[in-house]
C-alpha cells in the first residue's frame, strides 16, 4: 500500500517494543491468534472453552461460528487479540459442501442454476440459527461445481461469499430453485480472511505443543502456532507513529500531528485506521479525524481517535527521548 511520508528523520529507540515476530509467548498469548481445524463434532464454542482451559487463559474467543456438523479453518482469538472480533466476522469466507439432490438431475442443470446465483441473493436465517429470522441479502463472489456422481446425485460445490452468509439455507434455495429437495451433506470451511487452512493446526498437534510447553518448558511448537495479531490487520490502511506517541496513545490520548510518521495513500476522514509503532506492533485501531492529505499542512491538532487499544501501558515509556 503506497504511502506518504511526514517525518523522514523519526527513529525507534531499539530499547522498547519488538517485532511482532519476535514476540515472547506470553506475549502472543496475550493477544495472538490461533488458526485450528475444526472437526465434525463439537460446536465451535465448546472447541474455544476447551482451548481456553488447556490454555489456561481467561479471554479467548472465536471468529466465525461453524456447525457441530461442519469441519474447516476456526479462528482463536487470545487475549487483546479478541477486540477484534469484529474484523474477524467479517472477512470473507469458502467452503465446500457436499450436497444431495431428491431427484435425478444432471451437472449441467446444477452448473447453470450455480452461476446464476453469484451476486447478491436473499438469504435467511435458518430455523437452527439463534440469529433473529428476517430477510436480508449476502453476496456470493463464485459458486463453482467441483464434482457431481449422477448415480447418487451428490455434488461438491466450492462457495465464496461474504460473511455471515448461511450455506444451509443457500442450500435450499439451490433445491427449491432445481424443484427438488437438497440435502446439506458436509461443510467445510477452507479459508476465512486472510487465513487458509494450510495455516491451521489440529487439535492433536495443539494438545501436543501445550503438552510439551506445560510439562517439559519447551514453548517452541506452541510459538509457531500463534500468529501475532498484526496478520489479520494488513489489508487496512495504517498511520505509523512515533515512540512517544505509542505511549500516549496506550494512555488514552488521541494521535496528535507530531507523533506522525507516515500513513496510507487515500486516507479520510471517518475511516478505519490501524495505528502502529515503527517497528510494526499495532497499538490500536482507530478512527481519522482529518483526510491523509490534510496532513502535511498540518502542525498540531488530532488526527485520529482510539476506538480499540491494542497494546498495553509501559511497553514504550512516556517521553522516553528525555530519559536518554
Amino acid at each position: 500500500m503506497d504511502r506518504i511520508t511526514f517525518d523522514e528523520d523519526a527513529v525507534t529507540n531499539p530499547k522498547f517494543g519488538c517485532l511482532p515476530t519476535d514476540r515472547s509467548l506470553e506475549e502472543l498469548l496475550g493477544s495472538g491468534i490461533l488458526l485450528v481445524k475444526k472437526p465434525r463434532g463439537p460446536t465451535s464454542h465448546q472447541l474455544t472453552a476447551w482451548i481456553r482451559n488447556i490454555l489456561g487463559i481467561t479471554k479467548i474467543g472465536h471468529g466465525g461460528t461453524l456447525d457441530p456438523m461442519a469441519t474447516g479453518l476456526l479462528t482463536i482469538l487470545c487475549g487483546r487479540a479478541t477486540r477484534l472480533t469484529d474484523i474477524i466476522l467479517k472477512g470473507d469466507k469458502r467452503y465446500i459442501s457436499v450436497i444431495r439432490f431428491g431427484r435425478d438431475i444432471d451437472s449441467e442443470e446444477i452448473a447453470i442454476l450455480l452461476d446464476s446465483l453469484v451476486g447478491e441473493i436473499y438469504n435467511v436465517p435458518p430455523k437452527e440459527s439463534a440469529v433473529k429470522v428476517q430477510v436480508r441479502t449476502r453476496t456470493i463472489t463464485s459458486l463453482t461445481l467441483l464434482d457431481f456422481d449422477a448415480s447418487t446425485n451428490i455434488a461438491a460445490i466450492e462457495i465464496s461469499c461474504v460473511a455471515g452468509t448461511y450455506i444451509r439455507t443457500l442450500t435450499r434455495d439451490i433445491g427449491l430453485l432445481l424443484d427438488t429437495s437438497c440435502e446439506m451433506l458436509e461443510l467445510h470451511r477452507d479459508q476465512t480472511s486472510i487465513f487458509d487452512e494450510s495455516m491451521a493446526c489440529s487439535m492433536h498437534e495443539l494438545a501436543d505443543a501445550i503438552f510439551l510447553w506445560k510439562e517439559h518448558s519447551d514453548e517452541r511448537s506452541l510459538k509457531k502456532l500463534l500468529t501475532p495479531v498484526e496478520s489479520i490487520l494488513t489489508k487496512f490502511p495504517s498511520i505509523t507513529i512515533k515512540d512517544g506517541a505509542v505511549a500516549a496513545m496506550t494512555h488514552g490520548a488521541p494521535l496528535a500531528r507530531p507523533g506522525v510518521v507516515d500513513a496510507s495513500i487515500g486516507i479520510t476522514s471517518g475511516a478505519f485506521v490501524v495505528i502502529s509503532s515503527m517497528k510494526g506492533e499495532t497499538v490500536a485501531v482507530a478512527e481519522a479525524i482529518v483526510d491523509v492529505d490534510a496532513i502535511q499542512g498540518m502542525k498540531k491538532g488530532e488526527i485520529a481517535v482510539a476506538k480499540s487499544v491494542l497494546m498495553p501501558t509501559g511497553i514504550y515509556p512516556q517521553n522516553w527521548s528525555k530519559q536518554n
